[in-house]
């Protein structure tokens, strides 16, 4: 086992000389990104002269392969929350007597069936904790073909069968599989400039699986019964998993850090200068590039000398790290109270507003346009913000240059709460609440981008433990309570406690910003988290 590193940084890192020598010393996101005296953007990771080095892929290659990682994470989510729009007929089909039982039965056996989609999502993010630990040691696309495996025969499972328990322990085991699809993140194809609007695809795709998914779910009740959301599914994951046997190499890269980072062409495009090849590599031949069948190849060799006992306690660990918690709890406070929304969303608009299940589908219209919209404030936005502060700081980049962008769900996450709860509670126009549905997912994307792409700007080399750890404490038990909870103190009284509780975490976005340097260096010489540091073998070059 490899020593672990030190939070040491460079000379030229502090003194913003030309070359900034990473070499295998951990920097904790602090790199010089643009040049000294020409401005240009550095490339960062530095490439390696390996054409199978997945950051010398072209960028056709590089957006498919992101792309079917985000198809993968919108196909996980349109089956753990699509068929929660047709939770009131569920609830009749497991429970036929329901109805005669009165309204208060009736809810008693909605929050029994909403069992389905909480424990699905509370089995996602803790998933993560297992399937990631084989990712880092294994590679992505052995875990990945096996997991969406696992997620294609618990979804042929759950359209055939009609117990509730059985149905209950598909849909855990059918979470627990789905997890490995929030574990596979783009970044690792893409440079440090590109790396918010890649993200924020990936957290589109998330937001966007729960709207679309409901979307769908209900136009297919217009003419068929719930399971034929299932059916479908089945279809849609299926083609999936034949795209990632057949079209999704290995991402995972074992790439010698560089002793020096040069400047990019000056036209300031993704590929390489011939200076940079040059030099991020000591090996003298360039090895030939793998076939197509080469690439396919399921297993590829351990990629890490890190037990699994490590890759898995680190998951757990990294929690303490204060930029790390602060994450999750933006995640919390936005997906979060989208899974609350989501198990409560089809019996608040069939009592409030009479829907059937296919036009409270059709509401979350609004919640895709705020994902996509999203996409650009949150990603586009986000790098853009981090860039202008990297070039009044003289090219050198602190991941807190991030964290300004967040500011607008600050006012967006709070008031989506808010339109919803006051917009049910006080019967209004319904497009009151689905404005709020909007707002939910634009925050999501915006929000939670930011956050979570300035904790891998931080702790790029184990990127893939810091998103489990923030995917995996995203505060799922409260969807297990929301119904009671409305039923109990109201929808007012429930989704302003929530609009309060976001604009709490978010301000937090201001002491660390101010703040975040000192922390993130000092947290890291904590006694508790140096049982996390990592190998050099992890190391990444930034």
């Amino acid at each position: 086992m490899e020593k672990d590193i030190g939070i040491d940084r460079m000379e030229s890192i502090n003194t913003g000389t030309k070359h900034n020598s990473i070499g295998r010393i951990q920097t904790l996101g602090s790199v010089r990104h643009r040049d000294a005296i020409t401005n240009d953007v550095i490339l960062i990771p530095t490439p390696s002269k390996d054409p199978n080095d997945p950051l010398n892929w072209s960028q056709g290659r590089k957006y498919y392969t992101a792309g079917l990682v985000c198809l993968a994470m919108f196909m996980c989510n349109f089956l753990a929350a699509g068929p929660t729009v047709a939770i009131v007929d569920t609830t009749f089909d497991f429970f036929p007597n329901a109805p005669m039982g009165g309204p208060a039965v009736i809810a008693a056996k909605i929050s029994k069936v909403a069992f389905f989609f909480t424990s699905t999502a509370l089995l996602q993010g803790l998933g993560n904790l297992f399937w990631m630990p084989l990712f880092n040691k294994y590679g992505k696309r052995p875990v990945y073909i096996a997991s969406y495996t696992l997620y294609f025969g618990t979804t042929i499972w759950l359209s055939f069968t009609s117990s509730y328990a059985s149905f209950l322990i598909g849909r855990i085991v059918m979470g627990f599989a789905a997890g490995a699809a929030e574990c596979t993140a783009p970044p690792a194809v893409f440079f440090l400039h590109e790396r918010g609007t890649i993200m924020a695809f990936y957290t589109a795709a998330l937001s966007c699986g729960v709207a679309g998914g409901i979307l769908i779910s209900g136009l297919i009740t217009i003419h068929h019964t719930w399971r034929y959301i299932y059916y479908v599914a089945v279809a849609l994951v299926g083609l999936v998993l034949l795209l990632a046997i057949f079209t999704f190499p290995e991402t995972t890269y074992i790439r010698e850090t560089p002793s020096t980072t040069t400047t990019p062409p000056d036209d300031d495009k993704i590929k390489p200068s011939i200076s940079q090849l040059e030099m991020c590599t000591s090996n003298s031949e360039i090895p030939k590039r793998m076939t197509y069948w080469q690439s396919l190849r399921v297993y590829s060799g351990v990629y890490t000398s890190e037990n699994l006992w490590t890759l898995f306690s680190r998951c757990i660990v990294l929690i303490v790290l204060p930029p790390v918690l602060w994450s999750a709890m933006i995640m919390s406070v936005t997906i979060g109270f989208l899974v609350a929304v989501t198990s409560n969303v089809a019996p608040a608009y069939s009592t409030t507003y009479g829907f059937a299940a296919w036009q409270t589908g059709l509401c979350f219209i609004a919640a895709l346009v705020g994902s996509i919209i999203g996409i650009v404030v949150g990603g586009h936005m986000g790098d853009w913000v981090a860039d202008w502060f990297t070039k009044r700081n003289g090219g050198l980049r602190e991941p807190e240059m991030r964290l300004p962008a967040i500011v607008i769900s600050l006012i967006t996450a709070p008031l989506a709460s808010i339109l919803y709860g006051v917009g049910i509670q006080y019967q209004l126009h319904w497009i009151c609440p689905t404005i709020g549905l909007g707002l939910l997912n634009f925050s999501i994307v915006q929000a939670t981008n930011i956050s979570l792409v300035y904790v891998i700007d931080v702790y790029r080399p184990i990127a893939g433990e810091c998103t489990v750890t923030v995917m995996a404490a995203k505060w799922f038990l409260l969807s297990f309570y929301t119904n009671p909870w409305v039923d109990a103190v109201g929808y007012l009284n429930a989704y302003g406690t929530m609009a309060a509780i976001s604009a709490f975490f978010i301000l937090l976005t201001f002491p660390l910003y101010i703040f975040g340097k000192r922390i993130r260096t000092a947290s890291w010489k904590w006694r508790v988290v140096k049982f996390v540091h990592w190998n050099a073998d992890r190391e990444v070059g930034e």
